[in-house]
């Protein structure tokens, strides 16, 4: 096989066979910046053989590869882009003369002997040559390294220009010549060999790059420019000036071509480009429509208008910049249609629904302030099974996170559980996204000790009273307004066998097996099925409605209406104890009346006190305070009187009077001043016992010793420090010895407690307002009715712990079981409590994990 190196020695030194064949004057050396001799100058004879005739060939062919390698030979420099386009085209841009012409289109031209010689021995074509010998080379020792440089400069986007603009005059000159001079020898003008040849140039270019670099770069490119183009906003984040941006979108274009050109805007910059858009379409959103949560909402409809006259068209000129020119180039790019645009708004409203969904646990904080607008949005949203869960999965851990936490109280829970049943039940009128995160928040609520006072104590509250308590549910009085109309709980439960119903539809399909619309859409409704029997809710409601008849002096409309409300849900057997409660208290006002007018009772004396009366059925009412403790003789009289009178009344029935109970209207005249409070029964027996008996001298302060209060009036320790704390805030008495403690009448306050009324005696007045508000309910708590259950049995534990000794816990529980008639009723917990209150108040000893009689 004849070798490149073969050749071009044979042209120099002919074999001893061709001494007769003439050589060139001066045969050029591959490489040599000479052209030799003009090409075609050379003569042969007629009587030349045929190998003569090969020899003399094969020497043509050697000077025209010659002269065509030297004129596509390169400098061996640089190439600088900064250069004026004169300057660049005079040092690099060289024109072929005639031999040169000629030189290629031998080498080059299909029909020509040439052509057929480099077949035959089967040597690289001139175009291979080029690019391997001169352009490769030239690329990796002049321009690969300062392209490195510039893109690790990292700035955007003017690394980016500048290598672009780089790569765009490298690629012209390398492409220069074949496109000017060896396109015109080849056929169907070179067509096919130049696309082959931009090919393997836009492929060097990409693979030697630093890939890492050239995606930092596009992707800080596209995301500052479209940034600014879409969104008017800066790499400061400041409102950029409106003219500058078609001239950011005509630089931004300009660039794309220049890169496109250069076989940089391939699949991966499509894909850093699409990357991009999906981020700055996802910035949009929050920018524009973070917190806009008015109602109604044309936010969808905005974006929907945004995404189809800017955000698309935008794409549409960038991806029409990216598109490939050459003739034979394979574009990958489609023409964007309706269908993509199409597309792109719904990738918008899913971005949009993203952010309602992360601003949702917001949006129904600020419910009452308007934010119907976010949920309108969300329901342009929530139209697939995927993004319902993905809804519902995310909304319950923030709920989680933020709301069911030991930190919240109960009434902040329910307020924004009410919340969220309003703002679902209008996301989701079939209540199932409502069904799915309702059911942690139920649970949880189940677990508070306080919830059902508190829902209770919501229902019977004022919507109108500004100045309830801030743990007071207002919202749930207001629901309760609301649903007047509403079904019984029984027909809510019955809803699906109502077959004459002709709206019925099936439950959704994503429904969860314990899905109950009517349940949890209604906010009553969804609060009285907190609990698993209604007998809870209603004892609860049976305990509030007490305090409040035995607390209210005049009308009872709301609790009235509640009550009607209440029957329609569990009917009126449920709810039996509670109507008779209220009648009695209707009823008391009759009797009361009646009673007062029988003239042979004088009570309706000037002189005495002026005493009224509630009676109750006490087989109907929840367990009362019963405490006693000495009654002043005239309030004695009158209840004495006025028992007659009821009995007289009430031929079969007998008063018992329950003392701490009352409500007493007291006006103490000292020196100087008169106080006039509303207090409890047993701070008015208090403040009694501090009247001068005929024995004292009444114009000297009268005092009394704690012990001596106790043994007068038979009343507990706990009540009796409660009414003098009371009345020492109040400044009628003051403690003028601690041991023992003595207490004596302020007839006259001293010019210090005058001057500052407030200070030493406020905290005092304060601490016995909350010492009053804790021992004033009149209904006995569930703890408090155990422990009044607990002392009958109390007297079995000291037999058995006198008589068998010290007993383990477990061991008194099986013995009370035993003796006691019809069963311990209490398991070791509340006995446990029950012991541990006997040890604290000194009655027993525990120790060795047994307890004992203290002597």
């Amino acid at each position: 096989m004849t070798t490149l190196h073969d050749r071009i020695f044979a042209s120099v030194f002919p074999p001893p066979s061709e001494v007769d064949v003439p050589t060139p004057t001066a045969t050029p050396i591959l490489g040599s910046s000479g052209f030799g001799e003009p090409f075609g100058s050379q003569h042969t004879t007629a009587s030349q053989s045929a190998t003569e005739t090969g020899a003399a060939e094969q020497i043509k062919w050697d000077r025209a590869w010659h002269t065509a390698t030297t004129f596509l030979s390169l400098r061996d420099e640089p190439i600088h882009a900064e250069q004026d386009e004169e300057t660049l085209k005079g040092r690099w841009i060289r024109y072929a003369g005639p031999e040169t012409q000629k030189a290629l289109a031998y080498l080059l031209s299909e029909s020509s002997s040439g052509r057929q010689l480099r077949r035959e021995s089967n040597t690289d074509d001139l175009l291979r040559w080029y690019f391997e010998k001169v352009v490769l080379e030239h690329y990796v020792k002049h321009v690969l390294p300062g392209l490195i440089r510039i893109l690790r400069k990292s700035q955007v986007p003017n690394d980016l220009f500048e290598a672009g603009q780089q790569l765009h005059i490298v690629k012209s000159i390398y492409l220069h010549p074949l496109q000017n001079h060896v396109a015109q020898t080849l056929s169907n003008g070179g067509r096919t060999e130049l696309a082959r040849f931009e090919t393997d140039l836009h492929g060097l270019f990409t693979h030697t790059l630093p890939q890492d670099k050239v995606v930092e770069n596009l992707s800080a490119f596209f995301g500052q420019q479209c940034s600014l183009i879409l969104n008017g906003v800066g790499k400061n984040g400041m409102q950029d000036v409106v003219s500058s941006v078609p001239v950011v979108r005509q630089r931004t274009l300009k660039l794309m071509q220049m890169l496109q050109g250069v076989g940089l805007g391939g699949y991966q910059a499509q894909r850093i480009f699409a990357e991009v858009m999906s981020d700055i379409l996802t910035s949009h959103i929050k920018s524009t429509y973070a917190g806009v949560w008015t109602s109604p909402s044309n936010v969808v409809d905005h974006l929907r208008d945004w995404v189809e006259n800017s955000f698309s068209r935008f794409v549409v000129e960038i991806l029409s910049s990216m598109k490939t020119d050459n003739a034979s180039g394979i574009d990958e790019l489609m023409d964007v249609t309706h269908a993509d645009v199409e597309r792109w708004q719904e990738l918008g409203v899913n971005k949009l629904g993203a952010l309602r969904t992360d601003e949702l646990f917001d949006v129904i904080v600020e419910w009452e302030n308007g934010s119907q607008g976010a949920i309108e949005d969300l329901k342009r949203y929530v139209t697939t099974p995927s993004s319902r869960t993905y809804l519902t999965t995310k909304f319950s851990s923030v709920v989680s996170y933020r709301l069911l936490q030991p930190g919240a109280s109960t009434t902040e829970i329910l307020q924004v559980y009410i919340s969220i049943i309003r703002a679902f039940t209008l996301l989701d009128p079939k209540g199932v996204l409502l069904d799915r995160v309702a059911r942690p928040i139920r649970r949880y609520l189940r677990e508070r000790d306080d919830t059902v006072t508190i829902v209770v104590g919501g229902l019977l509250a004022d919507p109108e009273d500004e100045s309830s308590a801030d743990d007071v549910l207002l919202e749930l009085a207001i629901e309760m307004n609301k649903s007047a109309t509403a079904k019984g709980e029984d027909d809510a439960d019955d809803a699906d066998l109502d077959y004459d119903d002709m709206n019925w539809m099936p439950d959704p399909v994503d429904a969860g097996p314990e899905y109950k619309k009517s349940k949890n859409s209604d906010v009553i409704g969804s609060f009285i099925s907190l609990f698993e029997s209604k007998d809870i809710f209603v004892k609860e409601f049976q305990n509030i409605l007490g305090e409040r008849l035995l607390k209210k002096e005049y009308e009872f409309d709301r609790e009235i209406r509640v009550l009607e409300l209440l029957k329609l849900r569990f009917g009126e057997p449920a709810l039996q104890a509670c109507e008779v409660m209220l009648r009695d208290i209707l009823d008391s006002r009759r009797v009361d009346t009646f009673i007062h007018k029988d003239k042979e009772l004088d009570l309706n004396d000037e002189s005495a006190p002026e005493l009224h009366t509630r009676i109750l059925s006490h087989l109907f009412w929840p367990s009362l305070h019963s405490e006693t403790f000495f009654i002043p003789p005239e309030v004695e009289s009158l209840q004495s009187r006025y028992s007659t009178g009821f009995e007289s009344l009430k031929q079969s029935r007998k008063l018992t009077w329950l003392h701490a109970l009352g409500q007493v209207t007291v006006a103490l005249d000292l020196e100087d001043r008169t106080v006039i409070e509303e207090v409890q029964t047993w701070q008015a027996s208090v403040i009694y016992a501090f009247q001068p008996s005929p024995s004292e001298d009444s114009s000297t302060p009268i005092t009394r010793t704690f012990n001596d209060l106790v043994e007068t009036l038979h009343m507990t320790g706990s009540l009796l420090r409660n009414a003098l704390t009371f009345w020492i805030g109040k400044l009628v008495l003051k403690q003028t010895s601690t041991s023992p403690p003595i207490y004596a009448v302020l007839e006259t306050l001293s010019d210090e407690d005058a001057a500052h009324p407030g200070t030493t005696s406020a905290a005092i007045a304060a601490a016995a307002e909350t010492a009053t508000a804790a021992a004033a309910p009149a209904v006995l708590s569930e703890h408090e009715v155990a422990q009044e259950k607990m002392e009958v049995y109390w007297q079995y534990v000291v037999g058995m712990l006198t008589n068998g000794g010290p007993m383990p816990l477990q061991q008194i529980v099986m013995m009370l079981k035993l003796t006691v008639p019809g069963g311990f009723p209490f398991g070791s917990e509340e006995l446990k409590d029950y012991l541990e209150e006997e040890v604290r108040g000194g009655k027993l000893d525990f120790a060795g994990g047994v307890y004992r009689i203290k002597h």
